[in-house]
């Protein structure tokens, strides 16, 4: 009879907790279960038979239900926490990361079409420049095809010059941003 009323004071005990992690997934609860079901069995059954005396001894060195749901709950916010964290932290890096691959992709379009600008000009002088088309409209043109008929040249040769200087550092600033920018990367991971 000692072990049944032993156990039934174990359950209740249990019972308690169970209802105190109801805001926990059932899988964490039911190993939380398990775990402080073995260990009081084991403490109570230390010195012999489990009793009830030796469960009461057990139940009252664990502490009560509400204390230890608020340790698990804790816990477990916790890690629910650091998972979203996580996860929130890995958006940031790739948003950031997207943000920096199209900042790179448009230095470096923008660099070398410059300079295949400048680099084709004297093969091609009606059609290679930078040309305002319309009122607001400007295209940078490598020269294929006829030059636009409503379009005027802004800086007709001076284009050589020019696109290779803005060209070339463009492509320099850009690669520099992009080892800043892994740079900082590395330190984010350390």
């Amino acid at each position: 009879m000692a072990d049944q009323t032993a156990e039934r004071k174990m359950e209740a005990y249990l019972g308690s907790l169970r209802q105190r992690l109801r805001g926990m997934d059932r899988e964490n609860a039911r190993e939380i279960e398990v775990e402080l079901r073995t260990h009081i069995k084991d403490k109570a059954s230390a010195n012999g038979a489990m009793t009830s005396s030796s469960v009461e001894a057990a139940l009252t060195a664990l502490g009560s239900p509400d204390e230890i749901a608020r340790e698990y709950l804790s816990g477990y916010v916790k890690s629910r926490r650091r998972v979203l964290d996580g996860l929130f932290r890995r958006a940031g890096l790739s948003i950031a990361g997207l943000t920096v691959l199209l900042g790179l992709i448009t230095g470096y379009f923008t660099g070398a079409a410059l300079i295949l600008c400048a680099i084709l000009k004297p093969f091609h002088p009606h059609a290679a420049g930078l040309w305002l088309l319309g009122d607001d409209e400007f295209s940078l043109r490598l020269g294929f095809g006829n030059p636009p008929g409503n379009g005027k040249d802004l800086l007709g040769w001076w284009i050589v010059p020019v696109g290779f200087a803005i060209g070339c550092v463009l492509v320099t600033l850009t690669t520099r941003f992009a080892l800043w920018c892994t740079g900082q990367y590395r330190k984010s991971l350390a």
